[in-house]
């Protein structure tokens, strides 16, 4: 099986929008899944810079492309662009994932979804019942929070640099967070059994992308049973990771949101399941060609 397939002959094109987007990882997973699945489609990157977004949609519709992933900068401006937004993209503030339903853009949001699926799968750690730092307070954690609350995290305490904006955050969710006690974390405030009462730590900002190092987590006050999800993957080990890690505590990297966002994404565009593992194993061979 290759990762790639040719656009000629495709009955049905696919794609991703993004400025820059050279470097996604979409067309990879996406293709290896239509291809496994015997589906005659290719994926496609399409850059679209952000003045032009408006017109980029009229062509979508106009190409009848069937449907296609968003990333930045284009996951928040594309709202109100759309025809229709499903409840979840609409509670998390962000659109990943839009399908053209004869001619109407429809947008959804799979990354919340996609990062509990991979909490689940990658770390053994449903959200259920869980105690849970959050850092960050941007569009990825706002649709991991709205996704927590969700899934039935008995608590989640926001760390972000502006307090404000983490309070925003918060307020934004609203009727999400109902059976979820939300706030915002001052971590001079928190004494060390804080810490050992927390059952997870879930990085949604760049963060450790380039080095960088956390401010305001008490790793070492963490109990042995906590885990540690990054959704940073590029590095694979971020220094949070690594320091998570060294203190003996299980952790994992974004790679395993990126693929189950992807797969649900393959679902909705669809209606059938994605290729179990295809879009893991595609990824897993184009980084160790790279």
């Amino acid at each position: 099986m290759t990762d790639q397939i040719t656009l000629t002959g495709a009955s049905a094109v696919y794609g991703i929008i993004g400025w820059p987007v050279r470097h996604s990882l979409s067309p990879v997973m996406q293709n290896a899944a239509f291809q496994a699945a015997g589906i005659d489609a290719v994926f496609v990157p399409f850059a679209v810079a952000p003045e032009r977004l408006a017109a980029a949609l009229e062509g979508m519709r106009a190409l009848q492309v069937a449907g296609f992933n968003v990333t930045i900068p284009h996951k928040t401006a594309i709202m109100p662009l759309l025809d229709e937004l499903d409840p979840a993209a609409r509670a998390a503030g962000a659109v990943n994932v839009v399908k053209n339903q004869n001619g109407r853009l429809v947008g959804f949001n799979t990354d919340g979804a996609g990062l509990v699926r991979s909490l689940e799968r990658d770390l053994g750690c449903p959200p259920a019942g869980r105690r849970i730092v959050l850092v960050g307070a941007g569009g990825a954690a706002r649709g991991a929070l709205a996704a927590l609350c969700r899934a039935g995290a008995a608590e989640v305490s926001v760390l972000n640099r502006t307090a404000a904006a983490a309070r925003e955050m918060i307020a934004l969710i609203g009727s999400e967070s109902v059976a979820t006690a939300c706030s915002v974390l001052d971590p001079d405030a928190v004494a060390a059994d804080f810490w050992q009462t927390r059952d997870l730590i879930v990085n949604a900002t760049s963060l450790g992308m380039h080095g960088e190092e956390i401010a305001g987590l008490a790793l070492a006050c963490l109990p042995p049973a906590a885990r540690v999800y990054d959704m940073v993957y590029s590095p694979p080990e971020t220094p949070l990771l690594a320091a998570a890690a060294a203190q003996g505590l299980a952790t994992a990297n974004g790679l395993g949101m990126l693929v189950a966002q992807g797969e649900l994404a393959f679902a909705l565009w669809t209606g059938t399941p994605a290729p179990e593992n295809v879009m893991r194993d595609a990824l897993s061979r184009y980084r160790d060609r790279t």
